[in-house]
């Protein structure tokens, strides 16, 4: 059988197409989203946890539908396009006074994760309004966590599953091209970390990557019923110089290829990023499967 195309670590054959097809034919009255979870347990197709890969699937299905080589039933409902309200999280009171203060005097510095808690909006509020990449993705696993003192928040940190492939970070572990894919979703990527503007506290942002990286293994446990073993981020050298990620022991693995996730060009088309890791444990290869 011949291969149609690869998607998100998925070989499409021309086997599965007539797979695809039948389904299609057996039941002509179900909806897409009905389609997909029916597809994916034909295919046994799940996440690390569990739960059907449905979001990926319904992607999956609309590349092959507007390639020609399925139809696919008529959608049935088009829900408010809510992108624009995502990106402005409704406001939230914040006390934005100055605060400049040692660490010690700060202490005891909470840490809270609020991912699928009522504190999630506050979270969403900050970043959207003060991140220059403004608001996390909404798909995939993420944890996010707000700092406070005395009630008042002080950070966020936002993590997300991790880039599929990544050069640096493949070659760091030790990854084949199968075992990364069986291990890939035991990384943590932070994705957004910011100290409130008009915070000044020194060494506030190392102390909280040693913070959460102290616990984000058992929080990921607790959310999505697997741990993550190892953490990595982007800086983006025109901006950052990464100050603290260093002072909390973090490794520089090299730059990005400055292509992005979905490029089909192979060329460069936005700028090149620093790749830092910190692993969780001492064996963390072996955790990820390196050394199977």
């Amino acid at each position: 059988m011949s291969t149609i195309l690869c998607y998100r670590g998925r070989t499409v054959t021309t086997g599965d197409l007539d797979t695809i097809r039948a389904l299609l034919k057996a039941h002509p009255d179900a909806s897409r989203r009905a389609f997909s979870q029916r597809l994916c347990e034909h295919w046994d197709w799940r996440q690390p946890n569990g739960a059907l890969r449905d979001m990926v699937c319904r992607s999956l299905l609309l590349v092959l539908h507007r390639a020609e080589h399925i139809c696919l039933p008529e959608v049935r409902h088009r829900p408010p396009n809510n992108a624009i309200a995502r990106r402005r999280p409704p406001p939230v009171a914040v006390d934005r006074s100055p605060l400049e203060a040692r660490l010690d005097a700060l202490r005891p510095v909470e840490l809270v994760t609020v991912r699928r808690t009522p504190l999630e909006g506050l979270f969403d509020h900050l970043i959207a309004e003060a991140h220059y990449l403004g608001p996390m993705q909404g798909v995939g696993e993420q944890l996010k966590y707000l700092a406070f003192s005395q009630g008042r928040p002080l950070a966020c940190l936002g993590f997300t599953s991790a880039p599929r492939h990544l050069a640096p970070r493949d070659g760091f572990i030790g990854w084949s091209p199968a075992v990364r894919r069986a291990h890939v979703h035991e990384i943590a990527y932070q994705s957004r970390f910011l100290i409130l503007p008009w915070v000044r506290v020194p060494h506030l942002a190392s102390h909280l990557l040693g913070r959460v990286a102290r616990r984000i293994g058992a929080d990921w446990q607790t959310l999505y019923g697997h741990p993550v073993h190892y953490l990595e981020t982007f800086v983006d050298p025109e901006r950052y110089a990464g100050t603290c990620y260093r002072a909390a022991n973090w490794q520089e693995l090299g730059l990005t290829t400055g292509r992005g996730k979905d490029d089909l060009s192979h060329r460069p088309n936005r700028s090149r990023k620093q790749v830092l890791a910190y692993p969780l444990h001492a064996d963390f290869r072996r955790r990820l499967g390196a050394l199977a």
